[in-house]
């Protein structure tokens, strides 16, 4: 009797909260429709190609389509590891976003920093629009612009060394020069704009802070220590989270563009490898199994990271 009392119950709870739902639906439905372009955009472009994942599992025929083609199991991770160039390839790829993270990270926020402290409001302006400006040129012309700058013959770079009695340095064509260039032809293209959201961030700052601060003596690098960095720090940590979650994702157009066969030793990481064996080679099945390896490496970053920062600095995306 208990039990069917109590079955009872939970049915009725769970009508309840239906009935709850739907009339909060009903209530809203405008704001419930602007929702359907972008689910359905995310189920037929994001999780729908997910099918297609079984092909690094396979050795994926055309001709016989997915479902058609042999299962091999693992096969392409082992012949991918055991490959001569696995390291190369992991090497070029963790180093980059690793020199990356080192160094064009923490840029963006000291130029918030900067901007948010300099008192002249024109010139903070025109500080921002310069460094935005670097943003909106394409990748194509970027990689032009570096190629003409850094050019053997009258490249302004090696014009200048020829000034002080050097040899022109050719340094398209230098594999030790490649990454150098790389990261920091993006820190100049990113900065400004990346700069933007701590600079948003910053101008939430309680202003009473820098006044109590101010009143105790301290100094405009101890209100930044100890109010603006503070203030910014959650915005900082989900930014590096994600960051970190596309850890193995190189900027594959630029260094596709910049790359040769004289670079290709520092230049050939993992996405511009998917390109030549599987869209040029039509190694669709092994390249696959690359591109999986790749992203769950990712995902296993993001996990950890999110969860690091969850313990220490009680910041996460979840």
């Amino acid at each position: 009797m208990n039990s069917t009392v109590h079955a009872a119950g939970t049915a009725s709870r769970s009508r309840s909260r239906r009935s709850r739902l739907w009339k909060a639906v009903s209530s809203r439905y405008d704001l419930y429709l602007m929702l359907l372009l972008p689910i359905v955009w995310y189920l037929v472009f994001n999780y729908g190609p997910l099918y297609g994942l079984q092909i690094a599992f396979k050795n994926f025929s055309p001709a016989k389509g997915i479902s058609g083609s042999a299962w091999v199991g693992l096969d392409h991770f082992k012949r991918f590891v055991d490959s001569y160039y696995f390291w190369r390839l992991l090497w070029n790829t963790v180093s980059i976003n690793l020199f990356s993270l080192l160094f064009a990270f923490p840029i963006p926020v000291a130029l918030a920093l900067l901007v948010t402290e300099i008192r002249n409001k024109t010139y903070s302006k025109v500080v921002q629009n310069i460094t935005y400006i670097p943003h909106f040129i394409s990748i194509v012309v970027m990689v032009g612009m570096i190629m003409v700058f850094l050019s053997p013959r009258g490249g302004p770079i090696n014009s200048i060394i020829e000034a002080f009695g050097g040899e022109p340095i050719r340094f398209m064509d230098s594999a030790g020069w490649f990454k150098t260039i790389f990261i920091s032809s993006n820190i100049w293209q990113n900065m400004g704009w990346q700069s933007i959201i701590y600079i948003a961030a910053l101008s939430g700052v309680n202003p009473q802070l820098y006044e109590a601060a101010k009143m105790d003596g301290a100094s405009r690098l101890r209100r930044i220590w100890h109010v603006s960095l503070p203030g910014i720090l959650p915005v900082i940590v989900i930014l590096l989270i994600l960051d970190v979650g596309h850890f193995m994702n190189v900027g594959f157009e630029k260094i596709l563009l910049m790359q040769n066969n004289l670079n290709l030793e520092s230049s050939d990481v993992i996405s511009t490898f998917v390109y030549s064996a599987g869209i040029l080679k039509g190694e669709y099945s092994y390249t696959a199994a690359i591109g999986l390896f790749n992203s769950l490496i990712n995902l296993a970053l993001l996990l950890l990271v999110n969860r690091f920062a969850r313990k220490k600095a009680e910041t996460s995306l979840w």
